[in-house]
């Protein structure tokens, strides 16, 4: 099934988080293997909010086999989409795209493994749905999170925390960094950082090289500077995961307008190659990327953050050679291979062609 296509889904409920929402979606029985996720996956959803098209992508955070998908929406202060969640209500329908993402890990009930996870305050999220999901079925797993926050008071998901704790006392270790709150530890005063962490493994409050793998959600400063950190402790680069935030301000949409309009711009020749069918497009490396050009002409193509943080746009550059503006979610293989992100890229040639359905 094409990934490009959304479907409606009815929300069955919403509860209000500090600075957020959360939504649970009825899932179809038709749709149950469509939306089948992987902990750590994200959820694109589109409305039209004050006459404008907006699309979105935020984490699941529910268990990965509930018969319902849960999303937490952090308000942004100018956001239209994150204000409008707000006036959501059980009953309303959305357009959703099928789960993404590859911030994720496998579930297996033999692991014998413990995840290191550390977040910054939305970047709970998918943390959420891995630590449900590990504790839920692999039984000789553990789990440690590091959980940066401004208080208490802010923290999206406390109570969801609170209950995993309880249930699994023995397998999961949470430790609270705030920032804006002192604490009777000082060591759990402040914000998460690199210098921070190497502090923690010094002190035997994480021992690194005990962790399977490390799963990071957070912004880019923080992202950055633990990632290198627990590198340089003694884990593999292939054994840390990273996501970014990805805020409503990153990826300004622009409004869809006649295909004809494609036909007058001056710039070089794209050729996209979405779902098997072919669209020739002119994209003024200048002023658009292909996905602003695209949209421009009334073209769907995938996409969610337009941060170049998701990979939704992903695809490969077949002919023609291009440039990205900024990567945060390909791989150096991916790189290599040809790949590109759309909301990124530029043409630097005639007749680039960009496929969307190479795997």
């Amino acid at each position: 099934m094409s990934r490009t296509r959304l479907h409606p889904l009815t929300i069955a409920a919403t509860r209000v988080l500090p600075d957020g929402v959360a939504i649970t979606f009825y899932i179809p029985e038709e749709l149950a293997e469509t939306f089948k996720h992987t902990p750590g996956q994200y959820l694109t959803v589109e409305s039209i909010i004050q006459g404008e098209k907006v699309r979105r992508s935020y984490s699941i955070c529910s268990y990965h086999q509930d018969a319902t998908i849960e999303i937490g929406v952090k308000r942004i202060d100018s956001g239209l989409f994150s204000n409008h969640a707000l006036t959501l209500r059980a009953g309303d329908t959305i357009d959703v795209l099928p789960p993404q993402g590859r911030f994720t890990t496998e579930i297996d009930k033999h692991n014998q493994r413990h995840y290191l996870l550390i977040a910054a305050g939305s970047g709970i999220t998918p943390c959420l749905s891995m630590a449900k999901s590990v504790l839920q079925d692999e039984p000789q797993s553990h789990i440690t999170l590091l959980y940066g926050n401004r208080s208490i008071s802010s923290m999206m998901f406390k109570e969801d925390l609170a209950a995993l704790k309880d249930s699994h006392t023995d397998r999961f270790n949470i430790i609270n960094m705030l920032s804006a709150e002192r604490q009777d530890v000082e060591i759990f005063n402040g914000r998460i950082t690199g210098e921070l962490l190497a502090q923690f493994a010094n002190s035997g409050l994480l021992p690194i090289t005990e962790f399977h793998s490390a799963f990071l959600c957070g912004p880019l400063d923080m992202v950055n500077s633990v990632a290198e950190t627990l590198i340089s402790l003694g884990l593999d680069k292939d054994q840390v995961y990273q996501e970014l935030f990805t805020t409503e301000s990153i990826g300004k949409t622009i409004k869809p307008t006649s295909a004809k309009v494609s036909e007058n711009v001056h710039g070089q020749t794209v050729t996209v190659i979405l779902d098997g069918a072919r669209t020739e497009i002119k994209v003024d490396a200048s002023q658009d990327t292909v996905l602003m050009a695209a949209q421009r002409a009334g073209i769907d193509m995938p996409f969610s953050c337009a941060g170049g943080m998701c990979c939704t746009c992903r695809c490969k550059v077949l002919q023609g050679t291009t440039r990205m503006d900024a990567n945060f979610s390909l791989a150096q293989w991916e790189i290599e291979a040809g790949y590109t992100l759309a909301c990124q890229t530029r043409p630097e040639s005639d007749g680039v062609i960009l496929d969307f359905d190479a795997i």
